[in-house]
């Protein structure tokens, strides 16, 4: 299914529904960077934005639709503080309804087959973005946070 920008979005709002799959992913994340507001950023900011957009939507896919796809729907609006992006999905609620932790290992001298899951990507989410929150709304799936 191809993004459908949304035609009762403010002009710089950035609204796409796409399936989670990774090839969808990677499709219309390029396309949102090369949208308002993304487009307007400065490298570094737009290089911040990708990446935790990336993680976000690669999470979704991975884990929320971990064996089969669905939608996914990514809504982003400037802000006096930055960008407020929104991520619904109807995948699996995250693990006990809370967002994961994404500490570092204090220690990388461990096999890989032991390295856990959820905290690398969790960590920079964590760290790159503000106001970051998680809710299992009836069905869906709502992640929402700020880039500053």
């Amino acid at each position: 299914m191809p993004p459908a920008p949304d035609q009762d979005s403010p002009p710089d709002d950035l609204h796409l529904t796409f399936l989670a799959t990774p090839v969808a992913v990677r499709d219309s994340l390029a396309q949102m960077m090369a949208l308002p507001p993304l487009c307007r950023l400065s490298a570094e900011s737009r290089g911040t934005a990708e990446l935790v957009l990336a993680e976000v939507l690669n999470n979704v896919a991975e884990h929320a639709y971990a064996d089969q796809s669905g939608p996914v729907s990514v809504t982003i609006r400037s802000t006096g503080h930055g960008l407020r992006c929104r991520v619904v999905d109807q995948g699996r609620a995250m693990p006990d309804g809370t967002l994961p932790p994404g500490r570092l290992l204090e220690s990388l001298e461990v096999p890989v087959t032991d390295l856990p899951e959820g905290g690398f990507g969790w960590h920079l989410i964590r760290s790159l973005t503000s106001e970051l929150s998680y809710a299992r709304v009836g069905d869906r799936n709502l992640l929402q946070f700020t880039l500053p």
